[in-house]
């Protein structure tokens, strides 16, 4: 008795200290874990990060268009000691400074280049897009992983609902069997085996609860914040039943950010063979600048000379003939945008291949939504006129525990149907770049 008095102990404990964290623990909403993320989310400011570079890279000075202008300054010094023999046979020892400074400006600018700085300029602003469909892809990732995460904690909450549900009917059972086995009408045995159920299910509570906590933590994690910090969840997963698979897998070919970024990448590869056309061309550039010298040399011819100017000049260089590199270089560009283009059908197979399983899963998860409900009802109302039999000892301990354990099924299976329906959802909201928490 002392045995039995201490298990129930603890396991109301336990249970009653499950019950009391999730009271106490403040609620975090969607919205609120949403924006979070948003705020915080180390992926989403690297992705930021990436992005502002390459669109501060956008300039046409990057792109080879402008002038470069260089200011230069040199001053060299020595000290020589010289010693002249005259023709007339006299002898100079001269110890002298000598000293040479020049500054001046200096321009270059490439005027022509085969249509190169136009193809970097176009190829840029390519990159540049890439890089905001790399942040909006990272930002809707980490938006779906939240809200899965989310939802997940919603189910496994619910779980533990049912699971406490158990656990009180469990109880119920123990004091019908204990009342009985007081007045002759059962045996300890009905008594020992409503105890082991209840125990049982406490046991199931607790691995229920610490998954919930492991989940927490995930979602904390997610959050950027101490993985520690407490909250409880909303009680509702509301699955969006209006999608449409013609709908998403349009979508999904205007906004997907895969397929966007296999079509840039395309016209990166066609950039990258007008870069290498280019060469062909001739090479044109100006160069201009203007120069102050100043120069001493006490043991020369003279002494000192100051000279400062304007100078100007065209280059031009053109390839003639390079070892057939240039044809070389030209076919593994054709050969890239060729790939490209395979790449961007390969990726848009893939996406709608993604889109059309995970369309079957969210149907299949709506119809489950609809009928593990109503097998929930049934198996609630056979465990109540299980338990009024039982009271009554029409049934066996066995057949209570039986009808329990369907309606336990039945609601798990419930809440799995919720959440692969919502996570479906999701999921497809994700690949069309579409998910949006009000």
């Amino acid at each position: 008795m002392i045995k039995k008095i201490t298990c129930l102990v603890f396991g109301f404990a336990m249970v009653s200290t499950i019950a009391l964290a999730q009271q106490d623990a403040p609620l975090l909403t969607l919205k609120d874990a949403v924006e979070i993320a948003l705020k915080n989310n180390y992926n989403i400011k690297l992705s930021q990060n990436n992005s502002t570079i390459a669109s501060n890279n956008v300039t046409l000075g990057n792109a080879g268009v402008l002038p470069q202008l260089t200011g230069n300054f040199s001053d060299n010094n020595s000290r020589q000691s010289t010693k002249q023999t005259l023709s007339t046979g006299k002898d100079n020892n001269i110890n002298a400074h000598n000293s040479n400074n020049s500054y001046g400006v200096n321009l270059n600018w490439t005027i022509f280049d085969g249509f190169n700085m136009f193809a970097t300029y176009d190829q840029l602003k390519q990159l540049d897009k890439l890089g905001v469909l790399r942040l909006q892809d990272t930002v809707q990732r980490t938006v779906a992983n939240v809200v899965n995460t989310y939802y997940d904690l919603i189910s496994q909450n619910e779980q533990i609902k049912a699971l406490k549900g158990a656990i009180g009917i469990s109880h119920t059972q123990l004091r019908i069997a204990t009342d009985k086995f007081n007045v002759g009408r059962a045996s300890r045995l009905d008594v020992l085996n409503a105890q082991v159920n209840l125990n049982t299910d406490t046991g199931n509570l607790v691995i229920q609860y610490q998954l919930f906590k492991s989940t927490k933590i995930q979602l904390n994690q997610l959050l950027i914040r101490d993985l520690q910090t407490d909250f409880s969840v909303a009680d509702t997963i509301v699955v969006d039943d209006k999608l449409i698979l013609a709908d998403v897998l349009n979508n999904a070919q205007l906004q997907n950010p895969g397929i966007l970024s296999a079509q840039i990448n395309q016209r990166l590869a066609e950039i990258n063979l007008k870069q290498v056309r280019s060469t062909r061309y001739p090479q044109v550039g100006l160069t201009s600048g203007y120069v102050f010298t100043n120069s001493k040399t006490p043991a020369g011819f003279t002494v000192s000379q100051n000279v400062h100017g304007f100078n100007y000049g065209l280059t031009a260089s053109i390839n003639i003939f390079d070892g057939f590199n240039q044809n070389r270089r030209e076919k593994n560009a054709k050969i890239q945008i060729d790939n490209a283009g395979i790449a961007a059908k390969q990726t848009k197979l893939n996406i709608e291949s993604q889109i059309n399983s995970l369309f079957v899963a969210y149907l299949s998860g709506l119809d489950l939504v609809k009928l593990e409900e109503a097998n929930v009802n049934l198996n609630k109302k056979n465990l109540d006129i299980t338990l009024d039999k039982y009271k009554l000892g029409n049934i066996t301990p066995l057949e209570v525990r039986e009808a329990q354990r369907n309606y336990l099924d039945a609601q798990s299976k419930f809440f799995a149907a919720q959440y692969q329906s919502k996570q479906a959802e999701i999921m497809l909201k994700q690949i069309t770049n579409s998910i949006n928490i009000q």
